[in-house]
């Protein structure tokens, strides 16, 4: 998760590098933008404050760059300001937007760009809500809302690296990625929810499409891939870190979860203890954590834990893996 620290650091030392770059000539922006657009985003204009609709709209999907069409934001990092401009907590990547320095008008801020052509977009200001405290100001003329089928869903239940590398192999499953949820700290490091003074477990976080899985399958397959019957354990792994956890988004998949706790406890003898929690904030752990199974498939741990653990998988639900 990006901080006010973050971005001063790329601001003062340097960007990082997009996906890849699109450049035209001043001619072809205006060719395929409006008047507006092209003032706002090819010469730093800034539109009129309460102007666009797009400040109270929070209806799931996505919004990219109107000139690269860049994914930049997700919707559910967009909050109400009352500034008059959207407004968004974290960018949707981290390599999606470029951070200047701009010392015009007499003020001294933080100018937005997308990274992959240096539209303006707006500022960013350390006056937004926690954790982050990120306020992205964006003129919305500058955006594009893409509609989007994308849902996520958090939970955990032992070692991160073996869920990680489990939901990856299922269809409709688009993202995977290791973090850390339920603590009282921002942006704890491995170390610190490793020594369980944090009070964060380790999970994943998945972004996945509900036509092709859906929430109550993702749980399912969750509870019956781990042991959610010890508590603060998984196998060999021992601590709070470890415990079986459902985030839930909303009441509906409250519901639906407790609902699926119900129906899988049939299959225990002893009692599911899995905690089910409202969701707060995911923070994205190291990068040495991520994909770690696909990196380190031949290392002892993934060969002598993980590699039961895919097999057992396969095993229940061979109609949802992925196809190679």
């Amino acid at each position: 998760m990006q901080k006010w620290i973050d971005v001063i650091v790329l601001a003062n030392k340097g960007n990082l590098k997009p996906d890849q770059r699109v450049e035209k000539t001043e001619e072809e922006w205006k060719s395929i933008l409006t008047d507006e657009q092209f003032y706002v985003t090819r010469k730093k204009g800034t539109e009129r404050a309460h102007s666009s609709e797009m400040c109270s709209l929070f209806e799931r999907g996505k919004y990219a760059c109107v000139c690269c069409e860049t994914e930049l934001f997700d919707s559910g990092e967009k909050f109400q300001s009352g500034t008059g401009w959207p407004s968004f907590t974290q960018p949707l990547n981290e390599n999606v937007i470029n951070y200047i320095k701009d010392g015009t008008h007499g003020m001294y801020r933080i100018e937005t760009t997308c990274s992959t052509c240096d539209a303006h977009l707006g500022h960013v200001f350390q006056d937004g809500p926690m954790p982050s405290g990120l306020r992205f100001c964006i003129n919305a003329v500058a955006l594009k809302k893409v509609k989007s089928e994308e849902k996520k869903i958090t939970f955990g239940g032992g070692c991160f690296w073996c869920t990680e590398a489990m939901f990856q192999q299922l269809k409709g499953v688009l993202k995977v990625e290791s973090g850390y949820s339920g603590g009282n700290i921002i942006n704890p490091t491995y170390r610190e929810v490793c020594s369980g003074s944090t009070g964060h477990a380790e999970v994943i976080e998945i972004t996945y499409l509900p036509p092709q899985i859906t929430f109550e399958d993702l749980i399912k397959i969750h509870l019956t891939t781990h042991n959610p019957t010890t508590l603060h354990r998984q196998g060999a792994d021992k601590g709070t870190q470890y415990r079986s956890i459902v985030f839930y988004r909303n009441e509906d998949e409250q519901v639906k979860a407790l609902k699926v706790i119900e129906e899988v406890q049939t299959s225990y003898d002893d009692m599911i203890v899995t905690e089910v929690k409202m969701f707060e904030h995911f923070f994205k752990a190291e990068a040495n954590h991520q994909n770690y199974y696909d990196r380190n498939s031949e290392a002892g741990y993934c060969t002598a834990v993980i590699n039961p653990k895919l097999a057992k998988l396969k095993a229940l639900y061979q109609n949802k893996l992925k196809t190679s």
